[in-house]
This record gives structure tokens, C-alpha cells and sequence, in this order.
């Protein structure tokens, strides 16, 4: 059974967090943003998922393995929401964007069995392993300078979802031993998540002022500013490390050898023998690990204080 620890920290967010929290890196601060927004659905339908799964489960280990991703991920989506509530509350339209995004994750578990919620679920999880590494091994250009409360409650949920990598193909495989179910539906299945992203994006360009998203096209920031077209602008004769607006782009400062290890890690994630135990992890992980067992306040772990607040006319 994967190794998993529950940890219940007291993230607090409220109207004085900035919905562009990382002004060094404005279009990380967004793409976190949709991340939230994303989050908190996704984990609602993991949830209900896993909760139907325990259904027809006859084996000690992975109703064991159930109950702590399932507990873990509740965790996640109840702090997210902490963080969304308070951008709602700033931006009203906001909410519109949640309950979209919530609209399309009740219609596919609607429309498709339990055997293709848990591949779903699978696919995504598989990826993070190799996503999350890098955003941790390159959190100077990613999270410092940024307002700490988000910086932590993204930190925090990249740690926990390393730690638990294989808890998703565990459940899945449980249901659907053959590994080629998932591979076969992948496409599918990342074009729904490819569709929910875009549809939280463009609501904040709709709902958010562009001074308040630091200048940034959400769907720009999306489409633009990460994986090929991040190598695409390390080439010659390309504006090197330009993104959307003609800012830094996300990935700006990160070497271009650990983009395409990424995304070749990425690529493999969603071949039928892949295991996200198998793969390589940030060392940092462990000492956020190490700093939690010590009595660390996590919620305020990396990052700026809070700026202060100043009255705005929106």
C-alpha cells in the first residue's frame, strides 16, 4: 500500500488575497489560479468516485488504499475552496466559473461507468508525478516573492500528490486489470480536462480585470506559455523566455534538458506499464516532509508575507 500521511493544516485565506498573488511570475500566479478552480471539482469527483468503488471492494489492502487517497484528496479540495471562496468573493462572476466546471464533471460521471471515472482519474494522477517535480525543483522562479498562502497551499498539495503517485492505478487496476482500458480512452479523457481548463480561463479573462490578473490573458498564460511552446521559444531566432504579453513565461528560468524530461516523463505517464512509482522525485519533497514532522507552520512554509491591502474601485 502506498505510503500516505494525512495532514490536516489550517489554511486561511480571505478578501486580501490577490488574484494575481505572484507578481514575479504573473502567469504561474494565473495558471495556479485555474489549478484551484480546477482542483475543487476534480476532487469532488474523486470523492464520489472512490466512494462508489468502496461499493465492491473484497480486499483489505486497497479498501485500505482507497480510504486514505480519498481522505487526502477530500483535504486538498477543502482548502482549495478556502482559496476559491475568497477570489469569489472579490470577483463575483467567479462563481458562474466554478459551477461550470462542476456542471461538466457531474455530466461525466453521468455518462460513463465506474471501470472509466477511475482510468480518468488514473491518467490524471499519473501526470502530476512528472509536472510536480519540476514546479518543485524550480520553486525560486516559480513560487518566491509570491504571497505565501498560495504558495503553501500549492506546495503542500504538490507534496501530497508525489507521496501519493500510485494510489489512482492501484484503484484502477483493482476494476480493470488490463492496462490497455486507460491508454485506449486517454485522449478522450484529457480532452474533457482540456475543455474544463479552458473554460475556467476564460472566465477569469471575462470576470477578473486584466490589472487584477497583473496584465495577463488567462487563456493566453494557458495556451501559450507552457511545455512545446516553452521549448519553441528556446530555438534561434525566437524572443527567448517571452510569454504571453511579453512577459516572462512560466517556465522561463528553468533549464530546457528538465522541460523535455518532463515532457517525455509526461508522454510515458499514459503508456499501459507505466508506474508513477517507478519515477524519479524532488528531493525537496522530503525536507517539506522533514519540516511538517517538526512542528513547521506548512501554511506559511515558502513565499512573501501578505502585501498590505489597499482599497481598489472595481
Amino acid at each position: 500500500m502506498t505510503n500516505v500521511v494525512l495532514r490536516s493544516l489550517p489554511f486561511a485565506f480571505d478578501a486580501s488575497v490577490p488574484f494575481q498573488w505572484q507578481p514575479k511570475n504573473p502567469n504561474f500566479g494565473v495558471f495556479c489560479n485555474s489549478f484551484t478552480f480546477f482542483a475543487v471539482p476534480f476532487e469532488r469527483y474523486i470523492v464520489a468516485v472512490v466512494r462508489e468503488l468502496h461499493k465492491r471492494i473484497d480486499n483489505a489492502e486497497v479498501a485500505a488504499e482507497a480510504d486514505v487517497f480519498l481522505k487526502q484528496e477530500a483535504q486538498h479540495a477543502a482548502a482549495h475552496r478556502k482559496h476559491m471562496i475568497a477570489l469569489i468573493e472579490q470577483y463575483p462572476g467567479l462563481d458562474d466559473v466554478y459551477r461550470d466546471a462542476t456542471k461538466r464533471f457531474d455530466a461525466l460521471h453521468a455518462a460513463h461507468p465506474l471501470e472509466y471515472h477511475l482510468a480518468y482519474i488514473a491518467n490524471i494522477e499519473a501526470t502530476f508525478t512528472p509536472l510536480m517535480t519540476v514546479f518543485l525543483d524550480n520553486r525560486d522562479s516559480l513560487f518566491a516573492g509570491g504571497d505565501r498562502r498560495v504558495a503553501s497551499l500549492m506546495m503542500w498539495h504538490f507534496v501530497e500528490e508525489i507521496e501519493h503517485r500510485s494510489s489512482a492505478l492501484i484503484l484502477s487496476r483493482y476494476v480493470t486489470p488490463s492496462p490497455w482500458y486507460r491508454v485506449k480512452r486517454a485522449k478522450g479523457m484529457f480532452d474533457h480536462v482540456n475543455r474544463v481548463m479552458m473554460g475556467i480561463v476564460r472566465g477569469f479573462d471575462q470576470h477578473v480585470p486584466l490589472a487584477d490578473r497583473g496584465g495577463v490573458t488567462a487563456v493566453e498564460a494557458l495556451t501559450s506559455g507552457l511545455f512545446a511552446g516553452e521549448l519553441k521559444r528556446r530555438l534561434p531566432f525566437v524572443r527567448t523566455f517571452v510569454g504571453a504579453e511579453g512577459m516572462p513565461s512560466v517556465f522561463h528560468a528553468v533549464p530546457a534538458a528538465s522541460i523535455a524530461k518532463m515532457m517525455w516523463r509526461l508522454v510515458l505517464s499514459q503508456t499501459p506499464q507505466h508506474d508513477p512509482a517507478d519515477q524519479p522525485l524532488p528531493d525537496w519533497a522530503q525536507l517539506w516532509m522533514e519540516e511538517y514532522e517538526r512542528g513547521t507552520d506548512m501554511t506559511a512554509f515558502f513565499g512573501a508575507p501578505p502585501a498590505p491591502s489597499a482599497p481598489t474601485n472595481r
